[in-house]
């Protein structure tokens, strides 16, 4: 029973009252669909569906997929996932032959809920055969504008930050970052031994302020000074560009010729939000095996489990040509566009 001065609970969202109230962002959204197909169409993109259930949903250690079972030819009940990115099947189809394509993927995740993550959400992913990642950098600013111009939006808005999405993103690279907002050199870390690098960046850590735990490991100290002290300050007046990740950091991504310590990586951000997530394709199967194992072996000791690895995929990386490809989270993008609170009320049906 409701005690008496509780407040009432909110309307479901398909109640008339809440969905007239929330009409006007869902119909934004149409809009920006249709103008970011028109984007990719008028250069040269072909639009392609990828299956939702997949024999892998991906190796990263932190990432949670959810399962089900299909029945297979021989009757036996057969274990799959829905897949938490369309990113393999559409390195298949570029070993097929594509050469640009994008897709707009409803992808899973779980254990993902909070204003900026829902389980079910929005992937627009694109993909360009011999081509290099910075190119996809250009790609972001033109959609970002692209975007805002269809619903209406002068500036990305969260939470009392502000972005131009017309303005050309800021470009930085992570080490700059680092040393800039937490006054970390990160490369004199990387150059250590690895046992020594994590002893060198935990020290640098926690001299900034920012927690360590004793079994944190180079990873976890990394991506807590990005979260803690870096992306606070990413987006900020225009969009930013955060690339030259290092590899132990970019498990899907090639390394930077000119310096094997980082990958061609970057992120995307407006609002101290990020949007995208961007690699020039790792095409190495046997250095991809080695990462996905490591990622595998490492989730199996933090969460008991581990996913299978797409024999496939690692297949098609043989016969991919150099390739650049992104992930941008639509709904996010969309929050930002149209100034909502949270996720769900940019999505039209969203999970209770």
């Amino acid at each position: 029973m409701r005690r008496p001065n509780a407040a009432p609970p909110p309307a479901p969202w398909w109640a008339r009252h809440a969905h007239r109230d929330r009409a006007p962002v869902l119909h934004a959204r149409a809009r920006v669909l249709r103008a970011l197909r028109r984007w990719f169409e008028d250069h040269g993109f072909v639009e392609v569906e990828t299956g939702i259930l997949q024999a892998s949903p991906g190796n990263e250690t932190h990432l949670h997929a959810m399962a089900t079972t299909v029945e297979a030819s021989d009757g036996q009940r057969r274990k799959v996932y829905l897949h938490t990115s369309p990113e393999f099947a559409c390195k298949k189809l570029i070993a097929a032959g594509e050469t640009r394509i994008f897709t707009l993927a409803r992808v899973f995740r779980d254990k993902e809920r909070s204003a900026l993550h829902h389980p079910e959400f929005t992937m627009l992913e694109w993909y360009r055969a011999d081509a290099s990642y910075e190119a996809l950098m250009d790609d972001c600013a033109a959609l970002l504008g692209t975007a805002a111009r269809a619903c209406g939006a002068v500036s990305l808005r969260w939470r009392g930050r502000e972005a131009d999405p017309f303005a050309a993103p800021e470009r930085l690279s992570v080490c700059e970052a680092f040393f800039r907002f937490a006054g970390i050199d990160l490369a004199s870390a990387l150059d250590a031994p690895s046992d020594e690098a994590r002893e060198k960046l935990a020290a640098a850590a926690d001299a900034a302020g920012i927690r360590v735990a004793h079994d944190d490991d180079l990873s976890d100290i990394f991506s807590r000074v990005i979260t803690d002290k870096i992306e606070p300050h990413l987006g900020i007046g225009r969009p930013t560009i955060l690339f030259e990740y290092p590899i132990s950091q970019a498990a899907l991504a090639r390394p930077k010729p000119s310096d094997p310590r980082f990958a061609e990586r970057f992120e995307l951000y407006a609002c101290g939000v990020e949007l995208a997530n961007a690699f020039g394709e790792l095409v190495d199967a046997k250095e991809q095996r080695r990462r996905f194992e490591a990622d595998m072996d490492e989730k199996e000791r933090r969460y008991g489990e581990r996913y299978p690895i797409d024999e496939e995929l690692l297949a098609a990386l043989e016969l991919m040509p150099l390739t650049s490809g992104i992930a941008l989270g639509l709904d996010r993008l969309l929050l930002l566009a149209t100034g909502a609170a949270r996720i769900e009320e940019v999505m039209w049906t969203p999970l209770p």
